[in-house]
């Protein structure tokens, strides 16, 4: 398997300018970070981005699409293109531990092993931990938080609300 790591490899120029690129919906973390970024490719003078969504339906995307465009012009890029790939699908696989470190101090729960929504599907959802006061002591309240990929929960112990990014 070829990590995000491995890719920087080459061009880490451009990696170096898209890891300033934060996710619009989450701006502690950028679209490396997040792992959409799945390729960068410099051919004939142009530079080809490859993403791919956190889900198919991510209204986010153009919105990244044009930041990452902008991030690559500001920096003397001027051949610029951006392909989106559906398959494979993302996976929280996929994001750095900087990333979900990143959405923990921010205050969302970053996904459990692949397992745990698998798990949650028969019945018996995992304890997600509080990113607030680090309590195991919590309960899911809405299968859908702040954004579809992300599901809204309690901490039964200081009582805050938090999202916890969903496997996929």
């Amino acid at each position: 398997m070829v990590t995000t790591t491995d890719k920087k490899i080459k061009h880490p120029e451009i990696w170096e300018i898209l890891e300033k690129v934060k996710d619009p919906e989450i701006p502690v973390i950028s679209v490396v970070d997040l792992g959409i970024i799945r390729a960068v490719v410099k051919e004939n003078g142009k530079v080809i981005i490859t993403i791919t969504p956190t889900y198919s339906g991510c209204p986010a995307m153009s919105v990244i699409r044009l930041e990452v465009t902008t991030a690559l012009l500001d920096e003397g890029y001027q051949n610029i293109e951006i392909v989106t790939v559906l398959h494979p699908a993302w996976t929280t696989k996929w994001m750095s531990e900087k990333g979900k470190k990143a959405l923990r101090e921010y205050g969302i729960a970053p996904p459990l092993d692949d397992q745990a929504d698998e798990i949650e599907l028969f019945g018996e959802m995992p304890a997600i931990q509080c990113p607030h006061c680090g309590s195991m002591n919590t309960k899911m309240t809405n299968k859908f938080g702040s954004t579809p990929c992300k599901s809204l929960h309690q901490c039964q112990d200081c009582l805050e609300p938090f999202d916890y990014f969903k496997c996929h």
